[in-house]
């Protein structure tokens, strides 16, 4: 198979059923659905086999694992995979009817060695684009979208990425207790050596939850802050940031660590000067923080 969509989900049994309807309608099938269950305790494993009994257009595999967050079964998905190219959506998402199939076309006239995958975008219900389209090119640096050099709105998109690259830079680090380590720090980590290939379509239908990760940032800094200090220590280490977003950076880094309590984090990115003016600013994000999270 060409193609690994796969999926993290925790209790969305029902959202599920979205996403597999928008596989049942690829104009592509060159694909398996890997479906990684992070600990479900609704009826999440009797939904997916009775699809796994009847599905015949395409190859289903589910794996239970313990409950860890999104990071970790995006290590488990990582470790199985065994197709040229992967793709995760979300357990609330679903992809375009022919996402496999762009996929397929650009990558069988641009796709090599050369580089990491695709970059595309998602969409809302209602077609509007998250954030703002792609730079009109052939590829592009997901660091320099990452600080800002193309000076377009940020949001989420669709990154495609070859499966030896992921195996490369997996499994993302954990830390006992926190669940909310962003995947895509292994994406930035690729980036660093490989570019992507740009398209400036929609590949994925989103639609946030209320639960979900992008709605509870604050929560996430206060019960993960050694996973969010690991992800600002990756972006300090950017040589095409600006000053102003290291900045930035050192002082969400001063934050964690006052929240965990754990200033070790700053030894592997220690700066005299960034630290002077982080460390105040750092602490009073800390308590603001910490309010927010707990209202």
């Amino acid at each position: 198979m060409f193609l690994t969509v796969f999926t993290p989900t925790y209790n969305r049994a029902d959202l599920l059923t979205n996403g597999y309807n928008a596989l049942k309608k690829q104009t592509n099938k060159n694909f398996i659905w890997l479906i990684i269950d992070d600990g479900s305790t609704d009826n999440t494993r009797e939904v997916v086999a009775e699809w796994m009994k009847n599905e015949t257009s395409f190859e289903i595999r589910y794996v239970y694992k313990e409950n860890g967050g999104l990071h970790t079964g995006y290590n488990k998905a990582i470790e199985l995979l065994d197709t040229e190219l992967a793709v995760c959506i979300d357990s609330d998402d679903k992809m375009t009817c022919d996402a496999v199939e762009k996929i397929y076309n650009l990558w069988h006239c641009f796709g090599d060695d050369s580089v990491a995958g695709i970059v595309a975008l998602d969409i809302y219900e209602s077609g509007k684009i998250v954030g703002e389209r792609l730079p009109d090119q052939k590829k592009i640096n997901l660091i320099d979208l990452q600080v800002g050099k193309y000076k377009i709105k940020n949001g989420d998109r669709k990154i495609v990425v070859r499966c030896d690259l992921y195996k490369m830079v997996a499994p993302q680090k954990t830390y006992a207790g926190e669940k909310n380590f962003n995947p895509h720090y292994m994406h930035l980590q690729i980036s660093k050596t490989y570019d992507f290939l740009v398209m400036n379509e929609p590949l994925c239908i989103v639609e946030y939850q209320k639960d979900g990760m992008t709605n509870n940032i604050y929560k996430q800094y206060y019960n993960s802050p050694n996973s969010f200090a690991e992800l600002r220590k990756l972006m300090i280490s950017f040589p095409q940031a600006s000053v102003k977003y290291k900045l930035r950076q050192y002082i969400h880094l001063v934050s964690s660590c006052f929240i965990s309590r754990n200033f070790i984090h700053i030894k592997d990115v220690f700066n005299s000067f960034y630290l002077f003016v982080a460390f105040p600013l750092g602490y009073l994000l800390s308590l603001y923080v910490r309010y927010k999270a707990k209202k």
